[in-house]
């Protein structure tokens, strides 16, 4: 971390059972960024190997474990209670930030007086593009990726709006929302919008967000100017339909997904 008067960003790391990818992401933030920031980690189900990693490797970063698995949105609405700047950078702990990535979005957003979020292009470690902003759900398109049903042609035709098929990757555009693995936010509209919902356990919680900051009048952006790395495991969708239908995290998706779909029954996009 930088040393001089100002802090000018918090950046905050949740994570799960996973301190060797923990321990990369860290090492990049402290390879690659240049700005004076403050570094938080909130880690869910915290084991012995992760709170020795970072009490030994990484004293200086504000650690706050939990002993049970807490959910996505208990680490993020800690992380947020926590940071003390102006920007908070949310980051999953299997991203891993370039050189500059960090201040490219902190510039775009002090300049964008208007955006409240906004998330960088994710690569997979390979190189090879990943989708990470989207058009909002339909009651369909969870139908859809969940289904054999997603291979009919129509169906792929909704699957391709929904992923932005569309549109050119390489440009900047605002977006109905963004992944929640890597997001910029403006502590001053985040005041306006609040922390995630608590009802949301994991799944579907930045959807919300990123709706909820629209309806507060602060535009989402996706900037692939910035460009980072993640390990996208994809938990829930592994082994085809007829496995995944087994999967616990299968079906808090689609409880979540339930819970978003009453939560916002009968309003339209809004932005």
């Amino acid at each position: 971390m930088k040393e001089n008067n100002k802090l000018q960003l918090s950046i905050a790391v949740t994570s799960y059972k996973n301190p060797e990818l923990l321990k990369l992401c860290l090492k990049s933030i402290q390879a690659n960024v240049s700005l004076n920031y403050e570094l938080i980690v909130c880690d869910s189900a915290t084991e012995e190997v992760t709170e020795m990693m970072m009490r030994e490797e990484f004293p200086q970063v504000k650690f706050f474990g939990f002993q049970k698995n807490v959910g996505f949105q208990v680490l993020v609405n800690k992380a947020i209670s926590v940071a003390r700047a102006n920007y908070i950078l949310l980051l999953n702990g299997d991203i891993l930030v370039r050189k500059n990535s960090v201040e490219k979005l902190l510039e775009f957003i002090q300049k964008e007086k208007k955006v409240g979020l906004v998330g960088p292009k994710l690569l997979n470690f390979n190189e090879k593009f990943q989708p990470s902003c989207f058009r909002f759900y339909r009651p369909l398109t969870i139908v859809y990726r969940r289904t054999i049903l997603g291979k009919l042609p129509w169906a792929k035709k909704h699957l391709n709006w929904f992923l932005m098929k569309d549109y050119d990757h390489k440009k900047t555009k605002e977006v109905d929302w963004i992944q929640g693995s890597a997001m910029l936010i403006r502590k001053e509209a985040l005041d306006k919008v609040g922390p995630m919902d608590k009802r949301f356990f994991m799944y579907m919680e930045d959807v919300d967000w990123c709706r909820r900051f629209w309806k507060k009048g602060f535009s989402v952006v996706y900037y692939p100017q910035s460009i980072m790395h993640h390990y996208h495991g994809q938990g829930s969708a592994r082994g085809g339909f007829f496995r995944s239908l087994f999967r616990k995290l299968t079906w808090i998706h689609i409880i979540s997904a339930v819970k978003y779909f009453w939560k916002y029954k009968g309003e339209k996009n809004p932005h």
